[in-house]
């Protein structure tokens, strides 16, 4: 059989020529920036991949106090074109995935070069610019050439290891030996072997099959998209090193790491269509599970407590439909006591944001009344609802805040110096506290609850605090933790729930401090603003 129809079989098989190809599989696993083989590989925030060591030189980030972690004060400026922000040392870790993959090709290799030593090849570079390979940083004054021993593929990634053959180079083939389909008999093999010891490294270790649109989290483990969805809708911790993780319970600006996305497609593009197909079966499947109840009653918010009595028969049912399912979940909105129209839901009896709640106590009373204990799960948008059994049921959308990265974006906007200067001739103090950091914006609320407990203030009765809690720390609860005890309007509660920035609410409270000192109604009854 002829080389080229050996290969014309082997495509119809696998999808994928081990000797046409060659050149493109060894590019899968080199780094764009120094041309070997990956070392260390690190998925950036971006979905890029480079070496550890190609990483540019960090600096020191200015104007960033939140949140207050030593490793995202450095960051370096991404070397892809295709991106060129700057990213956080913190959420560029080692790929664990990709390091362990690239471990396995070494190793294989090594075994297959003890093998094949009786097959010379010629290897000549060929510089072609590739324009998704523009960030390459290696450029050679002239091309190579090797001699070099095995098939195409294992000739290519000693070439590569050698450090002599540039990311955005092409290679010309010139065998030494007569016998070409003994070249392609080596190169089907290696494939075959790579295919066989890396397979399993690519199973997501939450749902164990084949990962699909694959995520790499700043810790540097890697998951299904969906499977790492539905983890964060529990828990921000990694599911793995459980490492709190920096980035949004919706992935949505997380990109997919892009070089395992090219790794599947090329070696098993059969079983990642198979799984499409079984995932995308999955989903439409459950799309008459999207409608959650929906109690129209008051304001709550995420990761606080929310104590209810339940006597309404419509809410009675309700609650005990909940406590049937497995996440023991509904939501909370508050009443549109205004009348004002809840965006594509027009003039409605309840607010179009809310927030999830898990029952985690109810102790049903012999009447059928029962008392609730429920903590905040996440935020929501209503998109759209109907009347189930007297109740409310809703179609909602997860609503989460903008990334971290972004929010470190912002705020060294807001507190350049230069802006900082001209906003110091403004009389107005609620203006000057866009200026202030977020860490200062935090401090305006912590200090104002010491204060006020110095003077026993009766809203922050012993009480109360065995209810919520102590004041929090951090930035992300203490408004929704400073909203549940202070006595002012849920009008203006409500901002907090549509705000989708740390820092925009924090503004937020800290405009409450300065409204309540300069009306110095805090230290009497309660009374709103």
């Amino acid at each position: 059989m002829s080389a080229d129809a050996s290969v014309g079989a082997l495509s119809e098989r696998t999808g994928f020529d081990a000797y046409r190809d060659a050149r493109a599989i060894i590019r899968l696993i080199q780094c764009s920036r120094c041309s070997y083989p990956l070392r260390v590989p690190v998925t950036l925030p971006c979905g890029n991949t480079i070496c550890r060591m190609c990483l540019p030189r960090s600096h020191v980030r200015a104007g960033i106090s939140y949140p207050a972690n030593q490793e995202r004060q450095e960051g370096f400026t991404c070397p892809f074109s295709d991106c060129t922000k700057e990213h956080s040392l913190a959420d560029s870790n080692p790929d664990v995935v990709l390091g362990k993959v690239l471990e396995l090709i070494g190793e294989e290799v090594a075994k297959c070069k003890t093998e094949s030593s009786e097959k010379p090849m010629l290897l000549e570079e060929q510089a072609v610019v590739h324009p998704s390979m523009a960030s390459s940083g290696l450029q050679f004054d002239r091309p190579r050439s090797r001699v070099l021993h095995g098939g195409r593929l294992l000739a290519t990634y000693t070439f590569a290891e050698m450090g002599e053959l540039a990311f955005n180079s092409d290679v010309i083939y010139k065998p030494l030996y007569d016998d070409e389909d003994g070249g392609l008999a080596l190169d089907m093999m290696l494939l075959d072997r790579l295919k066989e010891v890396v397979r399993n490294e690519f199973d997501c270790q939450v749902c164990y099959a084949l990962m699909l649109n694959p995520v790499t989290t700043p810790c540097g483990h890697t998951f299904c998209r969906r499977c790492l969805t539905r983890v964060l809708d529990h828990s921000l911790l990694c599911p793995l090193c459980r490492r709190s993780l920096s980035i949004s319970p919706a992935l949505t600006n997380e990109p997919n790491n892009e070089r395992i996305c090219r790794i599947l497609a090329t070696i098993c593009p059969e079983h990642l269509a198979s799984r499409t197909e079984t995932v995308t079966r999955e989903e439409q499947g459950a799309l008459g599970e999207s409608q959650v109840p929906l109690f129209v009653c008051t304001l709550s918010f995420p990761s606080m407590p929310t104590f209810l009595h339940i006597f309404e028969p419509r809410y009675r049912l309700m609650i005990r439909r909940t406590l049937e399912t497995r996440t023991r979940t509904f939501g909370m909105v508050s009443y549109n006591r205004t009348r004002e129209p809840q965006g594509n839901l027009g003039t409605v009896e309840f607010r179009e944001y809310g927030t999830l709640l898990r029952i985690i106590n109810a102790q049903m009373l012999p009447d059928g009344r029962s008392l609730i204990e429920t903590v905040g799960v996440s935020r929501f948008k209503v998109k759209d609802w109907s009347i189930l059994d007297g109740y409310v049921v809703g179609s909602i959308d997860r609503y989460d805040d903008i990334s971290l990265v972004e929010e470190e974006r912002i705020e060294a906007a807001e507190t350049d110096p230069a802006r900082r200067s001209n906003a110091n001739g403004s009389s107005s103090p609620t203006a000057q506290l866009d200026h202030l950091s977020t860490r200062d914006l935090l401090d305006i609320g912590m200090n104002f609850i010491r204060r006020m407990r110095d003077n026993s203030a009766p809203w922050l009765h012993q009480r109360v605090l065995e209810a919520y809690g102590y004041p929090p720390e951090d930035p992300a609860l203490f408004p929704y933790w400073f909203a549940s005890v202070l006595p002012i309007s849920e009008h203006e509660k409500y901002k907090l729930l549509p705000t989708r920035s740390v820092r925009e609410r924090l503004k937020i409270t800290a405009r409450w401090v300065r409204r309540a000192e300069s009306q110095r109604w805090y230290s009497g009854t309660c009374t709103v603003l």
